[in-house]
């Protein structure tokens, strides 16, 4: 490892990704050193065994690649910060009747906040990340997030509301890679990790039952689960029953039961006060005209602009008419699209990320 230039912390997440950007870093000369943060405690689950960001496995699979490189390694505790502002943001959305995003949480609350404190702490100046994004140093100090080069990878879209005073100082090694590169990188720089799988769900709910994850928080919270109640159509006639609330998102179609019909229907509307999930046609689940709250900018702010903007992460970016006011933006869009709240939306000129929010 090179003893000179300015000190770089990788965050190692125990996959491929995170180890290739930093194994980059190094071989570029760089005095890199490894951070790993412990998020969840996974013991006991299906993360133990590897494949989540936070298990047991990957924390030592992290470990092995810094050995691997010839780097200090330190894991960092976060569970406490994740646990306020990551969990208990998703358990309550869900409570709520929305639709959380927990990536786009940790980025913000967790990754390029305490994560980064942490950094400067032992004098780093650069955190390095394996996302498939790019930050573009555009001249005159101004830096622009967008999105990577790889478009079935790209991850832009979870970083709307990093700091955006940060952007100077954070590094996306494969922001102009594809993932296929990555992985033939990661075999030519023998990484111990190279042919590890990825993974595919959130990892504080490693067998993917989110229902039941929520309902197990909520207990522990000392908070009422929903009840069950009625599943009605536009007209409010009964058309089944459910097991509350929290099962289900707006654009939902599987996972219905025996409805007394048999059109293809989808969840219109959740309505936890009432215990209440009507449905419909795929059409009644969409929106030309969409709010967003708790607006961050990631370039300059404006009054109005024309833009596009996209509300899922595999969702195509739509184009639109958008009023800003505040925090807050009234989005027309060009063509109705499933918009459930909660949902992070993000706002791009191109490829550039310009603002994001969540939809109110």
């Amino acid at each position: 490892m090179s003893t000179s230039g300015p000190l770089v912390v990788a965050a190692l997440s125990g996959g491929v990704d995170s180890a290739t950007a930093a194994a980059l870093l190094v071989e570029q000369g760089h005095r890199v050193v490894g951070m790993t943060m412990r998020l969840y405690d996974a013991r006991g689950t299906a993360a133990s065994s590897g494949g989540r960001c936070c298990g047991p496995r990957d924390v030592e699979d992290a470990r092995a690649v810094a050995a691997h490189l010839g780097i200090p390694h330190y894991v960092i505790d976060l569970s406490a910060e994740f646990g306020e502002t990551v969990v208990e943001d998703f358990v309550e959305a869900y409570l709520a009747g929305e639709t959380p995003n927990p990536c786009v949480k940790c980025n913000q609350h967790i990754k390029f906040t305490p994560l980064f404190e942490r950094a400067r702490a032992i004098g780093a100046e650069v955190l390095v990340t394996g996302h498939y994004a790019q930050i573009i140093d555009e001249g005159g100090g101004d830096h622009a997030l967008r999105r990577g080069v790889d478009a079935g990878k790209d991850q832009s879209y979870f970083l709307f509301s990093m700091p955006a005073a940060e952007l100077p100082h954070v590094r996306f090694p494969l922001g102009e890679m594809t993932k296929d590169e990555v992985r033939a990188e990661a075999q030519r720089l023998g990484l111990p990790n190279a042919v590890k799988p990825e993974s595919q769900e959130i990892c504080f709910v490693p067998d993917g039952d989110y229902a039941g994850f929520v309902s197990a928080q909520a207990l522990r919270r000392g908070r009422a689960l929903p009840q069950a109640g009625n599943i009605i159509d536009a007209a409010g006639a009964v058309l089944g029953r459910h097991e509350g609330t929290h099962r289900f998102t707006v654009g939902q179609h599987r996972g219905l039961g025996n409805l007394t019909t048999k059109d293809k229907l989808y969840v219109t509307a959740v309505d936890p006060a009432r215990a209440e999930v009507t449905v419909g046609p795929k059409a009644a689940a969409e929106r030309s005209v969409v709010e967003i709250r708790d607006l961050r900018w990631l370039a300059a702010p404006r009054a109005e602009l024309r833009a596009a903007v996209q509300v899922r992460h595999r969702g195509a970016p739509i184009a639109a008419e958008i009023e800003i006011n505040g925090d807050r933006a009234r989005v027309r869009l060009a063509e109705p699209t499933v918009a459930a709240h909660g949902q992070a939306a993000v706002i791009y000129d191109g490829d550039r990320v310009l603002a994001g929010g969540w939809l109110a």
